[in-house]
């Protein structure tokens, strides 16, 4: 699930007040590159999304061989021993998930001993989440059949070229996860009226 859940969450979110700020120099440059005859790329959204659906489709069948469903799996990945999620809600928040709809993953994931709730000693209706260490293992096992899938995918390029490709993916899923969120608002075109 290395771009599965987070993508497809995110996709069709609005911009926020501060991206927009640069947004006539953008569209000035963008409009000068057009003007210079530069090659013109596919927009990012365009190439991932499909991208995204493919990988997500791979890694379905990984995930019922081993038990897991796709909820599930987000949440053992974004869950640590050592420093517990401080509730239900900011757990949810953090993996793109519905509070409400969370509640039936995390009772499963705890039946089955893969992660641990606990009441929080500084106030008990907060609940402490944790991966235990057999969620550990299933979630490394997981993780591991998915990435071997990945490699396969990623095999006809250079070494190089794969590992740029993972390190400027990764350098932008961390930009993204550490930017303020952005405003759920739709977009619209410049000089048209609401309606």
């Amino acid at each position: 699930m290395g771009m599965g859940m987070g993508m497809g969450m995110g996709m069709g979110a609005g911009v926020s007040k501060d991206a927009d700020k640069g947004g006539g120099d953008r569209d000035r440059a963008a409009a000068e590159a057009v003007a210079a005859g530069a090659e013109r790329r596919p927009d990012l959204a365009a190439m991932m999304v499909p991208l995204c659906r493919s990988l997500i489709a791979a890694e379905l069948p990984v995930l019922e061989a081993h038990g897991l469903a796709m909820w599930a799996y987000a949440v053992l990945l974004r869950l640590d021993e050592a420093t517990p999620v401080r509730s239900q809600a900011a757990l949810a928040e953090a993996i793109g998930a519905d509070k409400t709809r969370i509640i039936a993953v995390l009772d499963d994931l705890d039946e089955r001993g893969l992660i641990r709730r606990r009441p929080d000693p500084a106030d008990r209706r907060v609940r402490l989440l944790s991966i235990t260490p057999e969620g550990r293992r299933l979630r490394d096992a997981v993780q591991a059949d998915i990435q071997r899938g990945e490699e396969e995918l990623l095999a006809p390029f250079p070494a190089a070229e794969r590992e740029s490709f993972v390190r400027v993916l990764r350098a932008l899923s961390d930009s993204v996860a550490s930017a303020p969120a952005r405003s759920a608002a739709p977009v619209r075109p410049k000089g048209k009226a609401s309606g």
